[in-house]
């Protein structure tokens, strides 16, 4: 009996905690605060997702070409045109470039004697063999100015000599 008298006051209490007039929003922001947040994200998802897309879209298709170049690939000018090929197709070509980027030149060493080839510019970004080593001559020119002993300079030249044959015979 207990059970029964318990069970019938629990769903008079539900009962009436669901007559209770209550106010329901479908969202814990106030509507002002509903409006901006719309606002913002369209015109994040409109304008600065585009872009971020486009932009790493650029960034997975030059890949290739940076391979290329820093594994001094004979045929970089045409993995970099192959590259700028498969933007315009929409990176159907793109793979093809990753592949070729990756591989040796079979029949380049017979014709030429190096599979290798020295760029006479840099890639945007890495420094120029000529300019570090500038750079090094005129700051040990600067610390010979300011009173280095002779023997710390003879190292220093050392150094930048052997960095100058290092750099000269493409060993980067």
């Amino acid at each position: 009996m207990t059970y029964l008298r318990r069970l019938l006051t629990g769903l008079a209490a539900f009962a009436a905690l669901l007559l209770l007039p209550q106010q329901v929003h479908a969202s814990f922001l106030s509507p002002e605060a509903e409006d901006k947040l719309a606002n913002f994200l369209a015109i994040f998802i409109l304008f600065i997702v585009p872009v971020v897309l486009i932009v790493l879209f650029w960034m997975v298709h030059v890949l290739p070409e940076k391979i290329a170049h820093k594994r001094h690939h004979p045929q970089f000018e045409a993995i970099r045109t192959l590259c700028l090929l498969s933007l315009v197709f929409g990176g159907l070509l793109w793979p093809l470039a990753w592949i070729w980027a990756y591989t040796k030149p079979v029949m380049h060493k017979l014709a030429y004697g190096t599979d290798r080839i020295q760029h006479d510019e840099p890639y945007p970004g890495e420094p120029a063999i000529g300019g570090v080593t500038e750079g090094i001559r005129e700051r040990l020119a600067q610390l010979e100015a300011k009173g280095l002993s002779e023997s710390d300079l003879k190292v220093l030249r050392a150094d930048l000599d052997t960095l100058e044959a290092k750099l000269a015979g493409g060993d980067r």
